[in-house]
């Protein structure tokens, strides 16, 4: 399934089961009153998960408001949530409604809440315990009706036992999780976002639309994707930029500094599977994509012994994946190494 909706509402694309439990996740409580925190690593689309539960929620003709609480320095981040009564402190010459209440009746986006100074954290706490906040300099509490959305790409829990984090407050604010997977979790997303940033990018800069050509897939599923969607998306965009001639050739896949992609990356033991790989295929012209993958998958785990673990870090995919690639090998009737065996050995 691809799923797309306009860019100015920010994109939801898809195509991959783990970014599609996800999904059915995130439709099942969206509809709740329920406080939910987005967790994944950077670039992985956190806000604009955020944003499609919103959309779905019943608070979707309201306000949807977003703080980066990493990006605003502490002493301003109070006045900015709650807002400030005029003379609260220097400089406060006027009244100023904060995110919480401008946000009233819609959903208020708390983006990487992990870095919130812990006596802020208090604050946030008992407003959304009371549903109600009170303005920096302010002598009566205000009302507010609003959802809570969280995202870290840290550990809350990890936070909670080193202290920099409240315990109360992550009960609050998990009352759901959405994990969002790491983009080389959901290779399938890797080319579909890779076209959609192709078309996007070609219509934007005015420049023809080139597919991408099957050596450029094979890179871009092969390459770590450290930063994720947006890494992505600033590569893809790049290539529109650099490429000529009637594809996106991996010419075109260059890093920030002009460096070309390649397995550059990875792990020398995945840059060396990942050699192999491409050196085989050039022998393999004919056969089917699931035909490669499978022998791929196979020859990997033998190399490992059996051990799926260091056979999934190697091929770039999480365990999870490999394990059921492996049981329908299994059910077709494929020899499978087992830990500690190669297929010759079993």
């Amino acid at each position: 399934m691809l799923e797309a909706v306009a860019d100015e509402s920010h994109q939801l694309i898809h195509e991959d089961e783990a970014m599609s439990a996800v999904l059915k996740l995130a439709d099942q409580v969206a509809g709740s009153e329920a406080s939910l925190l987005i967790t994944g690593e950077s670039g992985t689309g956190k806000e604009v998960l955020a944003r499609y539960v919103h959309r779905k929620s019943h608070r979707s003709d309201k306000p949807f408001i977003s703080v980066n609480c990493a990006a605003i320095p502490d002493n301003l981040l109070e006045s900015e949530l709650f807002g400030h009564e005029k003379g609260a402190f220097t400089g406060a010459v006027a009244r100023r409604i904060g995110k919480f209440e401008e946000a009233n009746g819609g959903t208020l986006l708390l983006d990487e809440i992990s870095e919130m100074d812990a006596r802020l954290q208090a604050k946030l706490l008992r407003a959304i315990q009371e549903r109600e906040i009170d303005r920096v300099g302010g002598g009566k509490p205000v009302k507010v009706d609003i959802r809570i959305i969280a995202t870290s790409n840290r550990d809350l829990a990890d936070a909670v036992k080193r202290g920099t984090f409240r315990e109360d407050l992550l009960y609050r604010l998990n009352v759901v999780n959405l994990r969002l997977p790491a983009l080389r979790e959901r290779q399938k997303d890797i080319l579909a976002l890779a076209r959609h940033f192709a078309q996007k990018y070609a219509q934007a800069n005015g420049a023809p639309y080139r597919p991408i050509a099957p050596a450029t897939e094979r890179l871009l599923l092969s390459y770590g994707w450290r930063g994720n969607v947006r890494e992505l998306e600033n590569t893809m965009h790049r290539a529109v930029l650099l490429a000529t001639g009637s594809e996106i050739t991996p010419e075109a896949i260059r890093l920030p500094d002009g460096t070309h992609v390649g397995t550059i990356d990875l792990p020398s033991p995945v840059k060396a599977a990942v050699e192999t790989a491409q050196a085989a295929t050039r022998s393999l012209v004919g056969r089917t994509v699931a035909d490669v993958e499978r022998d791929l998958i196979l020859d990997t785990l033998d190399h490992c012994l059996g051990n799926r673990t260091h056979a999934a870090n190697i091929l770039g995919i999480s365990i999870r994946t490999l394990r059921n690639k492996l049981r329908e090998y299994g059910q077709a009737g494929l020899q499978v190494a087992q830990p500690g065996e190669t297929r010759l050995a079993g």
